[in-house]
């Protein structure tokens, strides 16, 4: 794995990601992005993506298929560690958000195509990870939580008055 060594060090920061699922993942995709020409080709190609069956704007089952099973064990175990964690990341957040709507597996294969779409990033790129942080999905849209929360208070009976706190 020497010559990986640059490759490796990179994927070791992702969190969820240790050196033992890094060898594992550059083992099994390799260190050249260029024949994928997204992410989402990517995880269509290692079946850690979402399946997609629609019908008259319903929704149904759809399994992810059968794809490469030694990079979709080390993704879930990632994700799985990630949603360990009590270090707060975004893709712990990203866990506890779909668990609390969808259940854990779910939850469990939506963070293993987050994590693999930031691999895909980080070798295409040649670029450091950076988290997004836990706190991303409150950052993106405020006015809407603000109104949810509002909502709530004044089924709960109470009327909110709002005013904005100097930054």
């Amino acid at each position: 794995m020497r010559p990986f060594q640059v490759a490796l060090e990179r994927l070791d920061e992702i969190p969820g990601i240790g050196r033992r699922a890094a060898e594992q993942i550059l083992v099994e995709t390799g260190t050249d992005m260029s024949r994928f020409p997204t992410s989402a080709h990517f995880a269509s190609w290692a079946r850690v993506c979402p399946g997609n069956n629609e019908s008259a704007g319903k929704r149904q089952y759809a399994s992810i298929g059968a794809g490469n099973r030694w990079l979709r064990n080390a993704l879930l175990e990632a994700a799985w560690t990630v949603s360990h964690s009590r270090k707060q990341t975004f893709f712990t957040a990203r866990y506890r958000r779909i668990a609390s709507r969808r259940g854990k597996k779910r939850a469990a294969i939506a963070t293993a195509h987050s994590l693999l779409i930031a691999v895909y990033h980080v070798l295409r790129d040649g670029v450091v990870f950076q988290d997004l942080g836990p706190a991303h999905f409150e950052r993106r849209n405020v006015d809407a939580i603000v109104r949810r929360s509002l909502h709530r208070l004044e089924v709960l009976g109470y009327k909110v008055t709002l005013e904005a706190m100097p930054a």
